[in-house]
């Protein structure tokens, strides 16, 4: 490789790298303090930490569909989650207190807050409705 090429070779390099970082300054540039971008680059980023802004979380209106005690797991028909950016659906939490499971039966109706803990999903706390 002639000193000419090397020479091309390293400006294209740096040309491309300095680009890819301008592209990116935008979108870090509109981050909050927990690593969320603007405009829903979420998953991975917000999922990964818990909600620090000391905020009580929402309470979500839902319904148990099953109890597995042995996995530690509720599997809950629920309304939207707020801080999970959730839409409403069926699906499985692992609880952070196992003495929730003794509380609640198939059919109960329930209010639970949800965080993700550990990158699980899980509830928090639970309150069956009368």
């Amino acid at each position: 490789m002639t000193h000419t090429e090397e020479n091309t070779m390293k400006y294209t390099l740096t040309t491309l790298m300095l680009t890819a970082s301008l592209a990116w300054m935008p979108q870090l540039a509109t981050a909050d303090t927990a690593g969320n971008v603007a405009g829903g680059v979420s998953g991975a980023i917000s999922g990964a930490l818990p909600d620090q802004s000391g905020a009580p979380l929402p309470q979500v209106d839902g319904e148990i569909r099953k109890v597995d005690a042995t996995a530690g797991k509720l599997t809950v028909r629920h309304g939207p989650i707020g801080n999970l950016d959730m839409a409403a659906m069926t699906m499985v939490f692992r609880v952070k207190d196992p003495g929730m499971l003794a509380q609640v039966q198939t059919g109960d109706k329930v209010r639970f807050t949800a965080e993700r803990l550990d990158g699980l999903l899980t509830i928090t706390s639970l309150t069956v409705e009368k």
